[in-house]
C-alpha cells in the first residue's frame, strides 16, 4: 500500500512535510491498530464498572471532582469540544493544519489514549481526502495541550465549525459529506484524547525547523557570495583553525564556505589585499555554526515530541490510568524560543554583510551598488528594510516560555506559552528569508562590478541561477518584485537544489 504508515515511532520531519505539503497518503499501522483497540477496551471497562477516573467519568480542569454519569459521557465529550473551540486570530496555513492532524493521529496511534480506532481513522481520512479544518492561530496557553486550536480541529470531525475543501471554506458538515467521511459521535475519553496534546505548537515548530535547516544552508550561500563580492580572505575558513575549537556547526560552516568558493579568483589570501576581514565575514563559521547547533538541538527535541504520548490521563497496558502532565509544552516552548533566537542571529549578521556591500566607505564598490548615484538610490533602502526586519526579530526573540498565567480556577497554575513561541519562531523565519534574499541580490549586483575574476563552483551556480530570474540593476526600478522572486527561490528550495547539484552542503 502506497503512503506512510504511522505508529507513533517513526515519523520524521521529511515524512511530515511529505504529508502536509506534498499530499502523501497516511495509513495506520496494523500493530498500532491492535494497541489502540486494547487501550479502548480499558476505557470501556472503566465506564462499564462506573469507576471514577479523570476525563472518562469526571469533568475537566477545575471540574475534575465532578462525577459524570454513564448516560452523560457522550454529552460531556461533545460539550468539551464546543466550549473549548474559542480560538482567535487568523486561520493557520493549510500545511500547518494538515501537520496538526498527522501529529495528533500519530500520537494516538501509540495506544495510550483510549480512543476508538474508528475515530482515529476518521482523522486520518480527513488528511487523505483534504478536509482541512479551519483552526485559528491564537488561544493556546501551551499546557493542558493546545486545547482551543485542537478543539477547532475536532469541530470538523463532529460536523461543526468550518473546513477548507477543494479550495473553498465551507461548513464542516458539508465538507465531510462531499468527501464521503462519516461524522463522529464522540464517546467517553475521545474528546479529551483529541485535544489534550501539544500538536499545534509542535506542527508549527516542526515545519519551521524543517525550513530552518534549508534556510541555514542558504545563509551559507549568501555569505559565500558576499565574501567573494568583497574579495574576502579565505584563510579564516581554514579547517585547521576550526578543529581547535570543534563545534560541529562551526566546522560544517567553514567547510561549506570552502566548498562554495572552490576555484574562486575573487577570494583572497591573508595579506594579499588586507590582513583581516570584519567580523561579519571572518566569523561566519562561528555565528552560522552556533545557529546550526541550536537548530540541531531543537530538531532532536521536536522528533521526540512528534512520536510521543502528550495527552492525559495515560491509559497504561496493565489497566492503570495515570493522571500526569505530558500535555505540558515546556520542552517545546524552550526549544522554539531557542529556535527563534538562532534564526534571528542569521539575519543579524546577514544585514551587517549587506551594509558592507552597499556602503562605499567599507568597500571599493560604487555607493549603494548603482551607477550614477544621486540620480539613482540603488540598494540604499533595501538595507533600511532589512534593518527593520532585523529589529523586529529582536522584539520577537523575547522568550515566550518565561511567561505563565494561571488558568482553570488556578488548577492549571503554570503554563508554557509554547504555541506562542512556535508562532514567533515562524514569523522570525519569514523575516530572515527576506533579509538573506536582500543580501543575495546585493552580492550578485556587487559581483557584476568586478571584471576578470572567476567565481567559485558553488557561488557561480547560485549567481547564474539568480541571474536567470533577476537582472543587474542599471538604474532605479521597483525593488520589491525582484526581492519577492529571490525570496520565492529560497522558500521553494529551488536555489538550494541548484547549488547542491554542484556542491553538497553540510548541516
Amino acid at each position: 500500500m502506497d503512503g506512510i504508515n504511522i505508529n507513533g515511532q517513526n515519523l520524521t520531519l521529511q515524512r511530515l512535510v511529505d504529508i502536509s505539503r506534498f499530499d502523501e497518503k497516511v495509513y495506520l499501522d496494523k500493530e498500532a491498530k491492535d494497541k489502540v483497540k486494547k487501550s479502548r477496551e480499558i476505557v470501556e471497562s472503566i465506564e462499564r464498572d462506573k469507576k471514577v477516573v479523570y476525563g472518562i467519568t469526571t469533568g475537566f480542569g477545575k471540574f475534575a471532582n465532578v462525577t459524570i454519569s454513564t448516560e452523560d459521557c457522550k454529552t460531556l465529550q461533545r460539550n468539551l469540544i464546543l466550549s473549548h473551540a474559542c480560538g482567535a486570530g487568523k486561520p493557520l496555513p493549510t500545511d500547518v493544519v494538515r501537520a496538526i492532524m498527522v501529529l495528533r493521529a500519530n500520537a494516538l496511534s501509540i495506544g495510550y489514549s483510549g480512543i476508538r480506532e474508528s475515530t482515529l481513522e476518521t482523522l486520518i481520512e480527513m488528511v487523505n481526502k483534504h478536509v482541512n479544518p479551519i483552526v485559528f492561530e491564537k488561544g493556546s496557553l501551551g499546557a493542558s495541550g493546545d486545547l482551543a486550536p485542537l478543539s477547532h480541529m475536532v469541530l470538523t470531525m463532529i460536523g461543526e465549525g468550518e473546513a477548507e475543501y477543494e479550495g473553498e471554506v465551507v461548513p464542516s458538515k458539508e465538507a465531510m459529506e462531499k468527501a464521503n467521511i462519516n461524522i463522529v459521535e464522540l464517546r467517553s475519553k475521545e474528546g479529551l484524547a483529541l485535544i489534550n496534546g501539544t500538536q499545534v505548537m509542535t506542527a508549527i515548530g516542526a515545519l519551521t525547523v524543517y525550513d530552518a535547516i534549508n534556510l541555514i544552508k542558504i545563509s551559507d550561500i549568501a555569505a559565500a557570495l558576499t565574501l567573494e563580492a568583497l574579495r574576502g580572505i579565505k584563510d579564516a575558513f581554514d579547517i585547521r583553525t576550526h578543529k581547535v575549537r570543534p563545534h560541529k556547526g562551526q566546522l560544517k560552516t567553514a567547510e561549506n564556505i570552502l566548498r562554495l568558493t572552490e576555484g574562486s579568483t575573487f577570494i583572497t589570501k591573508q595579506g594579499e589585499l588586507r590582513v583581516q576581514d570584519a567580523y561579519s565575514l571572518r566569523c561566519i563559521p562561528q555565528v552560522h555554526g552556533a545557529s546550526k547547533d541550536a537548530i540541531s538541538y531543537v530538531e532532536e527535541k521536536v522528533l521526540i515530541e512528534m512520536n510521543s504520548v502528550t495527552d492525559n490521563p495515560t491509559i497504561l497496558k496493565d489497566g492503570d490510568v495515570i493522571s500526569g502532565g505530558n500535555f505540558h509544552g515546556q520542552p517545546m516552548a524552550l526549544s522554539f524560543d531557542f529556535l527563534g533566537i538562532a534564526l534571528a542571529e542569521l539575519a543579524n549578521i546577514s544585514e551587517r554583510r549587506l551594509e558592507r556591500l552597499i556602503n562605499n566607505q567599507l568597500n571599493d564598490l560604487p555607493s549603494f551598488l548603482i551607477e550614477n548615484g544621486g540620480l539613482n538610490s540603488g540598494f540604499m533602502i533595501t538595507q533600511y528594510a532589512a534593518a527593520s526586519l532585523v529589529s523586529e526579530n529582536k522584539v520577537l526573540s523575547h522568550p515566550a516560555s518565561v511567561d505563565s498565567i494561571p488558568s482553570s480556577g488556578n488548577q492549571e497554575d503554570h503554563v508554557s506559552m509554547g504555541t506562542i513561541a512556535a508562532r514567533k519562531s515562524r514569523e522570525i523565519l519569514e523575516n530572515v528569508k527576506r533579509v538573506i534574499a536582500t543580501e543575495i541580490m546585493a552580492a550578485c549586483q556587487a559581483i557584476d562590478f568586478r571584471e576578470g575574476l572567476v567565481l567559485g563552483e558553488g557561488t557561480k551556480a547560485a549567481y547564474d541561477f539568480i541571474r536567470e530570474h533577476v537582472d543587474f540593476i542599471k538604474e532605479d526600478k521597483v525593488m520589491y518584485k525582484d526581492l519577492d522572486k529571490i525570496t520565492e527561490l529560497i522558500t521553494s528550495e529551488k536555489l538550494l537544489k541548484r547549488v547542491e547539484e554542484k556542491v553538497k552542503l553540510l548541516y
